[in-house]
């Protein structure tokens, strides 16, 4: 595969999964924005938890369908012999692991390279939006408990 060929290919995997990151995480955060605010401190905390459970459940599994996505496109294109190499590889290059056992060949390689940039960069959004989440909670706590107080 032609090096313009691999990079017009990875642009559109890249622009589907942060496609599919952006869907995923304004349903996650019109999810959260229904959870009712709790009038007790044992209430909030069940909810706080729900919420955050909720939040993680829900990243890693917008992070499994991004990597289907690329293993989809490896097997594909033909580059791996089964569907279980080719989910290994995009698994441990999407994280940036990178045991380096299974390799792609010449011809693909800048694909793989992309896959772990984006995968990177997406994770880094995930982990900002999951701070997030857990810091507007400890908030909303806050907020509870000084409703009390007054």
């Amino acid at each position: 595969m032609s090096l313009s060929s691999q990079l017009g290919l990875a642009t559109l995997i890249v622009a589907s999964t942060v496609l599919i990151h952006l869907v995923g995480l304004a349903a996650l955060l019109a999810i959260m924005r229904h959870h009712r605010h709790a009038t007790s401190r044992m209430a909030a905390a069940m909810i706080n938890a729900t919420a955050i459970l909720l939040s993680a459940f829900g990243l890693f599994g917008l992070h499994s369908i991004e990597i289907w996505a690329w293993a989809g496109v490896y097997r594909w294109l033909d580059v791996f012999p089964d569907l279980e190499q080719a989910l290994y590889f995009s698994t441990s290059t999407y994280v940036t692991i990178g045991y380096g056992d299974l390799v792609l060949p010449r011809g693909f390689r800048i694909l793989g390279a992309i896959e772990g940039a984006s995968g990177i960069i997406l994770i880094g959004w995930s982990t900002a939006f999951f701070f997030s989440i857990v810091d507007r909670l400890k908030l909303l706590e806050r907020g509870l408990e000084a409703d009390r107080r007054m």
